[in-house]
């Protein structure tokens, strides 16, 4: 069987090609849900994105514009920033620099020594597939602009990108998210099995552009446009390499240090992640402001004013979760309003259309046009 064919049955074979609803994942690891605003992630990606610009001669002052951070924090490992934050960062970008392949750019300019213990568990990791997995299931701890999914199948692997909800709304910036989290997968790919890691094809969700987009020549391989997902396909013949790196002794007590970590990010988010846990739990019906207030054990009035306190409203929270399950069912199925408007617990579609217009001053037919 050719390359080309067992690339499109893999493709023909990720979530979100059939008409069926699919539920939200839900990893044995429990990641964190972590709003846009909550200031629990460390500045990784941040410094990267202000080091390239910085050596094109942006001013640094611009670059955090509308970031809460000082050009002296954005290198320190005490410093937290949000992903609205570092959305920002990313739109300054945008703005301040003419070169084609910045996103890209500032991606391969990630390497896994920068990503502290969860670049370290992904180099002890003792083979590839285990490497992947781990970096998938503890994805929640490199200050996650997107959702990744890695699979395998007949002889091909490959990563699914998805930028996060508040990306999906503005074309620009999730062309710019994409393409930077490729330019990373390729950088940590390389860092783990070798520079001369090349995939073999990457798919885009959305058509070719001339503001930027990626490095073909720097890659190495076929770029196709308007497809259904962002993806990398890559040989699995590449997974079945010795991982040299790898150590069976040290991996298990890196693994657990993660977890430690993730826990760590999980205390720091406070009620509002606890809430939207719950409330994804069952999005066709969601409990009320009262029902998850007796499940947490506390007054209502407790409740609302611990959200004031995190500068998040209980409507506010529902909202942002419906709006981020509707805009990946429009990205990534072809399930009709009605289908949509049943699984988020709306009565009808046109109640769908009006608040899918309030979150993102778009219809759904102009999302999935883009």
């Amino acid at each position: 069987m050719g390359f080309q064919r067992q690339v499109q049955l893999f493709n023909s074979k990720q979530p979100g090609r059939s008409s069926a609803l699919h539920p939200i994942p839900n990893n044995a690891k429990e990641a964190p849900i972590v709003g846009l605003s909550e200031r629990v992630y460390e500045s990784t990606k941040l410094a990267a994105l202000f080091d390239v610009l910085v050596d094109q001669g942006c001013p640094a002052g611009e670059i955090l514009r509308n970031v809460n951070l000082t050009v002296d924090e954005v290198h320190s490992p005490k410093s937290r920033i949000s992903l609205a934050e570092l959305m920002t960062a990313c739109k300054n970008a945008i703005r301040l620099s003419s070169d084609p392949h910045l996103p890209y750019r500032i991606g391969t300019s990630i390497h896994i020594s920068a990503y502290g213990m969860y670049g370290f568990a992904i180099l002890c990791c003792p083979d590839f597939r285990k490497a992947m997995a781990f970096a998938e299931l503890y994805h929640a701890l490199a200050a996650p602009l997107a959702t990744i999914e890695f699979a395998e199948e007949e002889g091909v692997a490959g990563w699914v990108i998805e930028p996060n909800a508040r990306a999906a709304t503005d074309p620009q910036v999730y062309r710019f998210i994409t393409e930077m989290q490729i330019g990373i997968h390729i950088s940590l790919m390389r860092d783990i099995m070798g520079p001369s890691f090349t995939p073999d094809q990457i798919s885009l969700a959305y058509p070719e552009s001339h503001d930027f987009g990626l490095a073909a020549d720097e890659i190495g391989c076929r770029l196709s446009f308007a497809g259904r997902t962002n993806q990398i396909n890559f040989r699995s013949a590449w997974l079945d390499q010795a991982a040299n790196l790898g150590n069976k002794t040290t991996y298990p007590a890196i693994e657990a240090l993660c977890d430690d970590l993730l826990n760590d990010l999980k205390s720091r988010i406070g009620v509002a992640g606890e809430i939207r846990a719950l409330l994804l739990r069952n999005i066709t019906n969601p409990p009320t402001l009262a029902a998850i207030a007796k499940l947490l054990e506390v007054s209502d009035r407790s409740l609302r004013r611990q959200l004031r306190d995190q500068g998040i409203s209980f409507r506010g929270l529902l909202d942002e979760l419906r709006m981020q399950i509707a805009l990946k069912y429009l990205r990534t199925t072809r399930l009709g309003n009605e289908d949509i408007a049943l699984a988020l617990g709306f009565s009808d579609a046109t109640n769908f259309r009006r608040a899918f217009r309030r979150w993102t001053n778009k219809s759904p037919s102009e999302i999935r046009g883009e």
